[in-house]
């Protein structure tokens, strides 16, 4: 996929605030922190189309972003697991992935993001599970791949596919948003989704 436009279209934080589309949504989901807005502005040539903070917990909408005037639209999940943050957010976040995942005719894939560095923690592993039960494909993005040295990034594969209890074969790929890292191959992988 060639990236010649994107932009936001909107950041939701209702479901009546969703855009109305009739192109293929994929989402990306994962822990606070994993990643995900860097990951939006490596794949789409962007440096500050998705806001990135160092801080956790940044996202607390459901970001929708036009890929070549709604060839695709890439949504960005509020990140889930972080600590300092009251129970009362936490809910409404959750809330908000659960309303997007359960009602969103659009979604035809969701991709779990996981720190390659860090086996995936019980709330990967739930929302892991929760994407297979819904019938998506299983696709893990393992992110920060430029962290760790090229010689140890099967090992740390092999551990989250284990941790994921993942059996199929090219469902885990490793990524840099620094390097770019298997950035093609995503691209052609988000393309290619039906």
């Amino acid at each position: 996929m060639k990236i010649k436009k994107s932009e936001l279209i909107i950041t939701a934080g209702r479901p009546d605030q969703y855009p109305v589309t009739s192109c293929k949504e994929i989402a990306f989901a994962g822990k606070s922190n994993v990643g995900k807005s860097s990951l939006i502005n490596a794949l789409l040539d962007r440096k500050n189309l998705a806001r990135t903070s160092g801080a956790p917990g940044k996202t607390r909408t459901v970001n929708f972003y036009s890929v070549n005037d709604n060839e695709l639209v890439i949504v960005d999940l509020p990140g889930y697991g972080y600590a300092r943050v009251s129970k009362k957010e936490k809910e409404k976040w959750q809330k908000m992935i659960e309303t997007y995942l359960h009602k969103r005719e659009q979604l035809r894939e969701v991709i779990l993001l996981v720190d390659i560095r860090h086996e995936p923690g019980e709330n990967d592993v739930i929302m892991y599970d929760w994407i297979k039960s819904f019938g998506f494909s299983g696709l893990v993005i393992a992110t920060k791949s430029d962290k760790i040295p090229k010689g140890k990034i099967d090992k740390h594969i092999k551990i989250i596919k284990n941790k994921l209890a993942i059996e199929e074969e090219g469902l885990i790929i490793p990524f840099s948003s620094t390097n770019k890292l298997n950035k093609k191959e995503v691209l052609y992988l988000l393309e290619n989704l039906e």
